[in-house]
């Protein structure tokens, strides 16, 4: 079940190939104030209804891995919803739900964000793993006040004051200034989650994730996740199929919290 709920944070969007071009590396321009780069990053951000398509996932915890080919929907702010081959199993995410089900065994979740949280290690809600599917900052960073610098040709933001227990960092790529990289990291508590989008596309001239790698780490074991994306549609009617068979088993997630 970890497995299903991993492929479900880690998706983004883009359009089909024959509608998307690579996105050209731009120059970093050193000396450039915190709070223009937080403002271009807003300014570029998506605008959209619904997308469709198909990405493809693969997974390793360093104990097992496996590749899956999934179908998914996502209606903007609502509602997200994932689907795997023959419907062997199925995802559904709403603001105030998190559940799925596994005709491998039957078994079937209903909750709300606490598991998701706990298996990246952060306070997760649903603004917050759709803004990172979208290749957005999790937190808003009109909230706060940040330094700012250029690593790797990147800008880096961070935090004037730091979180309580909590350790942010933002990287903006130059191009588009999307978010290249966001790391979180609860140091006490010995997680991190580490969020890097190696390429964006241009698509209907817009900004999208081509790939991305995840990295979710705690007490020295790590899970990682690589996506690539395809077949991509916005802005059509959609709808969310999603009903628990009957007679699945209830999975009892708190006893691993």
């Amino acid at each position: 079940m970890p497995f299903v709920l991993l492929m479900l944070i880690a998706m983004v969007w883009m359009q089909s190939c024959k509608s998307t071009r690579a996105v050209a590396e731009g120059e970093a321009v050193r000396d450039l104030p915190a709070r223009q780069i937080i403002k271009r990053h807003y300014k570029n951000e998506l605008d959209f209804k619904t997308v469709v398509g198909r990405m493809h996932v693969n997974y390793d915890n360093g104990s097992s891995s496996q590749g899956v080919n999934l179908s998914f929907r996502m209606e903007k702010d609502k509602a997200i919803w994932l689907s795997a081959t023959m419907n062997l199993a199925k995802v559904y995410i709403t603001p105030e739900r998190v559940s799925f089900y596994n005709k491998l065994d039957n078994s079937y979740f209903d909750g709300d964000f606490t598991y998701l949280s706990h298996l990246l290690g952060t306070e997760l809600d649903f603004e917050k793993v759709q803004n990172m599917l979208l290749g957005q900052a999790m937190f808003n960073l009109r909230d706060d006040s940040y330094n700012s610098l250029v690593v790797n040709n990147n800008y880096q933001l961070k935090p004037v004051k730091d979180m309580d227990f909590l350790k942010v960092l933002f990287q903006v790529e130059p191009a588009n200034f999307k978010i290249g990289r966001q790391l979180l990291s609860e140091p006490e508590a010995g997680r991190q989650l580490d969020i890097e989008y190696k390429t964006y596309q241009q698509v209907a001239e817009q900004i999208f994730p081509e790939e991305i790698g995840i990295s979710a780490r705690e007490n020295g074991k790590e899970t990682r996740i690589d996506i690539k994306y395809r077949n991509i549609e916005f802005n059509r009617k959609v709808r969310f199929p999603y009903s628990i068979p009957k007679g699945y088993k209830e999975i009892n997630l708190k006893g691993e919290l």
